[in-house]
Order: C-alpha cells, then sequence, then structure tokens
C-alpha cells in the first residue's frame, strides 16, 4: 500500500503541476505561509479539490452567461452577454489561505438578491434576470401609457391617431376638412345646379269676393347654373390650415309662361343668359381635436364670403315677347349674393374601419348692406338696406371605403333661413313676404383615389323641398402636394 501511495503520488504531483501553478500564481503570500506546512499529497489533494471547485464555477458561469445572452436576445438585443459588473473575483483569498469559491452571479449583480433569498433557482440566479440598463424582467420591455401604468409594447393600447386608407383619406377630405398633413392642395372642382320652378300667375282682379275677372297663367323658370371653382388649401401647422375659393359661374334661365297673343293656352319663351366672377371666400380651419381609438376629429372652420359677384338688387326686368305682357325677365341674371357674410362652424368625424362618420353645424351671418337701389321695375329707383336672414345649416352622414382606394358616401344636409328684412332711409326694417326658406337635400358621393397626389370626388345632390335645387352634380379633383 505504501509503494502505490508513493508511486501515485508522483504521477497526481506531475498532473497537477499546471492547476498549482496557476493557483499559486493568483494567490497572495499569506496562500504560500498556510499551505507551507502541509505534505505534498495534502497539498496535492487540497488543490485538486480546488481546481474541482474552479471548474464546476466555470460552468455554472458558463450557463448563466448563455441565459442571459438568450434573455438579452428575447429583448431584441443579439449578441450581448453577461451584465457589466458580473465579473467573477477569485483572487481574494479565504480563511486557510486558498481562494474562495466563486460566488453565484446574482451576488455579485448590484441590486439582485443574495443567496438565501427569493431567487427562484438552487444557484442564485434570478428567474428573470434583470437587463444590463434596469429593464423589466420577462424578456420584454415595458411602456407607460401616460398614467403611471406600465404595459408591454404591443399589448398597450396608445391613444394614437388611427391609420386611414387612402379612401378614407379622401373622405375626409370631402365631408369633413382639409388635411392638416399636407402643406399645400389644389382643389379643382366644376357643378351644375338645375332649378325648375312653376308659379301660377293670376292678372286681374275678384268681383263680389268671390269671381276673378282676369288672366290665370302658369309660368315656368328652368335654370342652370354651371360653375368652376379653384380652392387652394395651405397648411400651416398640423392643426391650422387656410384656403382661398375662387369661383366663376355661368347661369343660364329659360322663362316660359302664356297669354301670348292674349290666350292663356299660348306658350312664349325667352332665354338670359350670364357670366362672370363668382363670390370670392376665404376660410381658416383648426382642429381642436385629433382622432384616437375613442375620440372623434373635432375641427372648427371661420369663413369669410365677399360680395364679388354681381348683384341680384337694382337688375331691371324687361317685356322679352311684345306679343305677351306676361313675359318679363331680367336683362342679366346674377352671380352672387351681393353680401358680405361670416361662416362660423365645427364638423365632427369618427373612423370605424371601413366605416366612417362625420357631421357638422354652422350658423351664416349676413351682413346688412345699404342699396341705391332695389327696384326691379323700369324708370323707378328705391334705395333700401337689405338684411339677409341668418342661415344654420346642419347635416351628417356615413361613408364606406370598400377598397384601398374607392369609397361611397351618403349624408343629409338642411339649411334654415328666416325671412328678409328691407328698410327705406329713415325707416324701419320690414319683413320681405315670402323670404323665409328650408332647404333640405339628400347627398351621394363616390371617391376614387388615382395616386398618392390625385383624388377624383364625384357627388349627386337631389332637392327634398321646392327650395332646394332640384339636383347638383359636381365633380372634384384635389391635388395634394
Amino acid at each position: 500500500m505504501t509503494r502505490l501511495s508513493s508511486t501515485r503520488a508522483p504521477r497526481m504531483a506531475l498532473a497537477a503541476i499546471p492547476a498549482a501553478a496557476m493557483l499559486f500564481a493568483f494567490s497572495q503570500g499569506a496562500s504560500a505561509q498556510a499551505l507551507a506546512g502541509q505534505s505534498v499529497e495534502d497539498r496535492l489533494n487540497t488543490l485538486m479539490r480546488v481546481v474541482d471547485e474552479q471548474q464546476r464555477q466555470i460552468h455554472s458561469l458558463e450557463r448563466q452567461v448563455t441565459d442571459l445572452e438568450m434573455s438579452q436576445r428575447g429583448r431584441g438585443v443579439p449578441g450581448v452577454g453577461a451584465p457589466a459588473g458580473s465579473e467573477a473575483v477569485a483572487e481574494q483569498p479565504g480563511a486557510d489561505g486558498l481562494p474562495v469559491p466563486l460566488p453565484p452571479l446574482a451576488q455579485v449583480n448590484p441590486g439582485v438578491p443574495t443567496p438565501g433569498g427569493n431567487t427562484g433557482t438552487a444557484t442564485g440566479v434570478p428567474v428573470n434576470p434583470p437587463s444590463p440598463d434596469g429593464g423589466s424582467a420577462g424578456g420584454l420591455p415595458q411602456a407607460t401609457d401616460g398614467s403611471g401604468r406600465t404595459g408591454t409594447v404591443g399589448q398597450t393600447q396608445q391613444a394614437a391617431e388611427p391609420t386611414r386608407t387612402q379612401a378614407e383619406q379622401a373622405v375626409v377630405q370631402r365631408e369633413h376638412a382639409p388635411l392638416f398633413d399636407h402643406n399645400l392642395t389644389m382643389d379643382l372642382g366644376f357643378s351644375d345646379t338645375y332649378y325648375d320652378r312653376r308659379q301660377l300667375q293670376l292678372s286681374g282682379f275678384l268681383a263680389l269676393d268671390a269671381i276673378f275677372l282676369g288672366n290665370i297663367n302658369l309660368g315656368e323658370t328652368k335654370s342652370h347654373q354651371v360653375m368652376a371653382d379653384l380652392d387652394t388649401r395651405y397648411g400651416l401647422t398640423d392643426r391650422i390650415s387656410v384656403d382661398l375659393d375662387v369661383p366663376y359661374v355661368y347661369r343660364r334661365s329659360n322663362f316660359i309662361v302664356g297669354g301670348a297673343g292674349g290666350a292663356a293656352s299660348t306658350l312664349s319663351d325667352a332665354s338670359v343668359s350670364s357670366n362672370a366672377l363668382g363670390d370670392v371666400n376665404f376660410g381658416i380651419y383648426y382642429q381642436f381635436l385629433k382622432e384616437t381609438n375613442s375620440l372623434p376629429d373635432i375641427v372648427g372652420s371661420l369663413r369669410f364670403k365677399a360680395p364679388t359677384g354681381t348683384s341680384p338688387f337694382g337688375e331691371k326686368v324687361v317685356q322679352i315677347d311684345e306679343n305677351n305682357t306676361n313675359l318679363v325677365a331680367p336683362t342679366k341674371l346674377p352671380t352672387g349674393t351681393g353680401f358680405w357674410n361670416i361662416t362660423a362652424g365645427v364638423s365632427v368625424l369618427k373612423t370605424y374601419d371601413p366605416v366612417v362618420l362625420f357631421g357638422s353645424l354652422s350658423y351664416t351671418y349676413n351682413i346688412a348692406r345699404s342699396f341705391a337701389d332695389i327696384s326691379s321695375v323700369q324708370g323707378q329707383t328705391e334705395p333700401a338696406t337689405v338684411k339677409l336672414g341668418d342661415v344654420v345649416q346642419f347635416g351628417g352622414g356615413v361613408a364606406l371605403a370598400f377598397s384601398d382606394k374607392d369609397s361611397a358616401s351618403i349624408s343629409f344636409t338642411m339649411a334654415l333661413e328666416p325671412e328678409s328684412e328691407t328698410r327705406a332711409p329713415g325707416g324701419s326694417y320690414t319683413k320681405v313676404p315670402g323670404s323665409e326658406t328650408t332647404a333640405a337635400a339628400m347627398n351621394f358621393g363616390l371617391n376614387h383615389v388615382v395616386n398618392k397626389h390625385l383624388t377624383i370626388n364625384g357627388s349627386v345632390s337631389i332637392g327634398m323641398t321646392p327650395d332646394a335645387p332640384n339636383f347638383v352634380v359636381g365633380v372634384r379633383f384635389p391635388y395634394t402636394f
């Protein structure tokens, strides 16, 4: 047994020389003094235990580093190693002069529980190791929702403006307000408005309060108003936009009246046409609230219209047909209202892909204006101040985007205007009989996005009351830069 031990000892000594040399190189003077009093075999056995312990610690560190790398890659940061400060410290000697066992990784990271704490593993490594930048556990970054609560990115619903398709953007631009994210938009439009009015005309007197003596004629007026306008919109900021609309109007009216040659059944007609600049208007838009997942888009507007078109007041009517005294018509047709007005409005829009809901409310204040002559009778002059009734208009509708580039819409609008008033110089205002109007219409639209710059918007409006046009057909070509 002695020979076997003495034979094995040199072999073990030779095998352990490299490990011993490494350990002795890292140990301090106190280690050498502690080992000096031991036999060679005891020293070798001790060193072998230390080497085995070091190997286990190295393997443990490798596993921990691998776990950290996999965790970091789960955070979307590939190739990141162990956190700073996790390097093992093996130079500090223990009480017996030997290097102390390597501590678990969790013990050398600041702020991580020491062994014996609730680490979740036997080696002291937390189940969800912390990220180097102090991020949260679980391998996914956390985000706050503005109220202090945290949630995983991709799960927290943030209050952001919903993404609209190109077709939905076209609806917003047409029915709601300008697109604030575009600097410049040139919107060219064409429309044809058609009126067909019939009026019973009585020329005579009542006898015995029951019998009418005279002519009874049915007059009819058919009118087309063709307008081309260019609306230029410019976004000052992401919430403020301005626009300038310049229209050019062509009007043609056909007057049909019976009574030619003294016969009520004999009709005669005459046509009158005019073309000129219409009423130029300017507007400013402000976006009070941007649309979110729970709140609608709210935009306020303020528009000003100038009387740049020809006024209807003071235009004289003349007899067109010498054989029919009932056929009278103006010498030219107006292309404007003749008044300054201010319109304040608000519009609301909410997107529920693929449906878009919208509505609007506006109030138009017509500024009173004095005219040198408001009479339509030749040879007669009647100066007066005219105040048109202020108009309240409201409406709403829905649009459906049935593809990324196409959408259709339907809406209803109504405008209420009270009676107009006139005032002679030095007198008081008197109401104009029959001047109160109620105009309601159903509107149908079709939008097609040609490309990211150009959109085609078609529309048809059908009048539902006598004061509204019979129909309006229009097409617009907004081009955004």
